[in-house]
């Protein structure tokens, strides 16, 4: 397939990324106290058989907690708790509202109910009334991303509904890492649903899931906030070479300078690629991007992934694309502007900003330019 041409930008030179404030509110929201990892599995018809076969495969030792979210019928009584616990020596209980999760356990949802988790702790709240569609595994695995961030681990087991395919995304916008069942599910719209966003890490059979479970249960980027080895630099900074290589090959692959962007950001970027590569040490991951032209690209979407968000909700962009922005840039489109310093000139696909940079002459013509990078692969 030919590659497509980096994005026209209004510049000659190469675009800078710099963070913006909805990203550093998204990352500051995902931090947590939670000192453990926690896996959400979300399984409907045929979730049963999953679900044992996951655990049946598991060690009792990872260290991770585990919250599993199963379609189940609201007016009876479940036996998923005594089914699963033939499977696995941890401990398998109902959740319960106000529970602390612990390590090596397994939290089964209740029926008529919906599961949440804020703080580490589990929050259970009724089911919804009327004939609307439920997504218990979505609202879990959201309020799991928002709680955890990258710690946060979403697993999308045999189903028949799209449920878990919007708690896959936050899992993944958020840091965390993503696997679901392969072909060998009994129903398979719901894994095929969360494959199809694009945000899945890992598609396997439930053995193969629990093994990459014990897995990335050791690895450090889930583990702590410590990041990657690497050799020490000329100053001691072991980041210092592979980052100047990564930036170079980013730069020569995509056209982006990501020099400026937030160092935390994308050195944690960097670890959950290297977590889903297996790799822990940096010079190894900046060898199979020196060798992997395909993961100079899934790094790029990745560091970017919280940005763009939005941009991946068709329905808003449309209606910010047809109704809001013409209604705010045309009356303003090459007319002069008191407060803006001069003519307003706007391209597609931009946000506004009303403010100069420091050191820009107030004589100076403001653009809206293009803040969504992503598009150029679309």
């Amino acid at each position: 397939m030919p590659r497509k041409s980096p994005t026209k930008v209004a510049r000659a030179k190469l675009p800078a990324i710099e963070p913006v404030e909805a990203q550093k509110e998204s990352e500051q929201s995902t931090s947590s106290a939670l000192p453990l990892p926690v896996v959400g599995m979300g399984a409907s018809a045929g979730g049963l058989e999953a679900f044992t076969a996951v655990l049946r495969n598991l060690p009792a030792d990872t260290g991770m907690a585990f919250v599993l979210v199963q379609h189940l019928d609201p007016k009876h009584e479940s036996m998923l708790v005594d089914l699963l616990a033939k499977a696995t020596s941890m401990p398998v209980t109902a959740a319960r509202d106000g529970e602390p999760v612990a390590s090596n356990h397994v939290y089964v949802i209740p029926p008529n109910a919906n599961l949440e988790i804020s703080s580490g702790v589990l929050r259970i709240s009724e089911r919804p009334p009327g004939p609307g569609v439920n997504m218990p595994v979505d609202c879990f695995l959201r309020s799991l991303a928002q709680d955890i961030g990258e710690r946060a681990i979403g697993v999308i087991l045999s189903g028949t509904s799209s449920d878990g395919a919007l708690g896959i995304e936050a899992v993944k916008g958020a840091g965390g890492i993503t696997l679901a069942q392969d072909m060998t599910a009994k129903y398979d719209g719901m894994p095929r649903s969360a494959i199809a966003t694009g945000c899945v890490d890992f598609v396997l059979p439930p053995e193969g899931i629990a093994r990459e479970l014990a897995r990335i249960a050791h690895h450090p980027y889930v583990r702590s906030t410590q990041e990657p080895a690497g050799a020490p630099g000329p100053e001691g900074d072991v980041w210092a070479a592979p980052l100047s290589r990564i930036f170079a090959l980013l730069r020569a692959g995509t056209s982006v300078d990501f020099t400026h962007y937030k160092a935390t950001t994308i050195r944690r970027r960097i670890a959950r690629r290297m977590a889903v590569h297996r790799l822990e040490k940096l010079d190894e991951y900046v060898a199979l991007l020196e060798r992997n032209p395909a993961e100079v690209e899934a790094l790029y979407r990745e560091v970017l992934i919280n940005v763009t968000s939005f941009f991946r909700d068709p329905e808003m962009f449309k209606a910010l694309k047809h109704k809001f922005l013409p209604e705010i840039v045309s009356p303003l489109a090459g007319i002069a502007h008191p407060h803006l310093g001069g003519r307003v000139r706007h391209r597609r696909g931009s946000l506004l900003a009303g403010h100069r940079r420091p050191g820009v002459s107030a004589r100076a013509e403001p653009e809206f330019a293009a803040s969504d990078l992503r598009d150029r692969y679309q």
